[in-house]
């Protein structure tokens, strides 16, 4: 009896390693980025990422290209991607459907015109000096949003700056519209078509660094509370052992990351949790329903 348990242990040890080596006996590992910037520039600017993951390890890896930040989220939950680089909001969203997703990493962003060094930024609403010098003029005027799952494009200012306003964005605006991304918020906002546009300002510091704008193209004429920055998550399928070889190759030796850091405006990238992210989770519960 005592040899028959034993053998039962081993073949149930056995069974446990087996299954852990066959969760992590894939070949190639997918990201997910969301559509800050057109997929090709994202992809681009990601190479030096790719690379070092690729030796870390040691399989193939690909950017999955992404039409929505909904499209990633989905991507991440079912596991069509193995990491994502999301916003805050998009995240959570994430959470709550799979609650193994795991944030892990984000970018440590440098000073700009518009955002402060560190790891947070901020929601601006942004306009034609010509348009508006204060909110008052942006009534019945028209707004771009980027996408309803962005972060400083839709969720903070539907709940922070709505309620500040005591009015929801389609009582306050004439017009509400989404373009789809920040950049293309900025576009439109830039060609006219729009009055104001509520963006990150990371991206319009991006912007002013590229010379597309300069600094007195556009009033601020509200800011949100700090954000932390966006976050790499991990899927809730990934294996332990790729979740560390991964930590390692992205969160050590950012000399070797430097192009990449440099293409997003960033010094380095620090480890996170879901404690981050924790107060936007209680402002997503009061977002007003649609």
């Amino acid at each position: 009896m005592r040899a028959l348990k034993l053998l039962f242990g081993l073949l149930l040890a056995w069974s446990l390693t087996t299954q852990v080596q066959a969760q992590c006996s894939q070949h190639g590992l997918r990201i997910g980025v969301i559509p800050k910037k057109s997929m090709a520039v994202l992809i681009e600017e990601h190479q030096p990422l790719i690379d070092r993951l690729r030796a870390a390890v040691n399989m193939a890896v690909e950017i999955v290209p992404a039409s929505s930040y909904e499209s990633v989220v989905d991507a991440i939950v079912s596991g069509g991607v193995d990491i994502a680089w999301l916003g805050p909001a998009s995240y959570l969203l994430a959470h709550q459907r799979d609650l193994r997703i795991e944030p892990f990493a984000s970018l440590t962003i440098n000073r700009g015109y518009f955002t402060p060094a560190g790891h947070h930024y901020q929601a601006l609403l942004l306009a034609r000096r010509e348009t508006a010098a204060d909110l008052a003029a942006l009534r019945g005027k028209r707004v771009a949003l980027s996408d309803p799952a962005s972060t400083s494009g839709s969720l903070v200012p539907n709940v922070e700056f709505s309620a500040q306003q005591g009015a929801a964005l389609a009582d306050f605006f004439a017009t509400v519209i989404y373009t789809g991304s920040h950049d293309k918020s900025l576009d439109a906002l830039l060609d006219g078509k729009v009055d104001a546009a509520f963006v990150a300002s990371v991206r319009a510091d991006d912007y002013l660094s590229s010379a597309k704008i300069e600094r007195d193209t556009f009033n601020v004429l509200w800011r949100s509370e700090p954000i932390y920055y966006d976050p790499y998550v991990f899927s809730g399928s990934l294996c332990p052992e790729l979740k560390a070889r991964i930590r390692t190759a992205m969160l050590t030796e950012p000399e070797g990351l430097a192009a990449f850091l440099a293409s997003q405006n960033a010094s380095g990238i620090t480890p996170v949790s879901h404690v981050e992210y924790a107060p936007l989770q209680r402002l997503m519960q009061n977002t007003p329903t649609r």
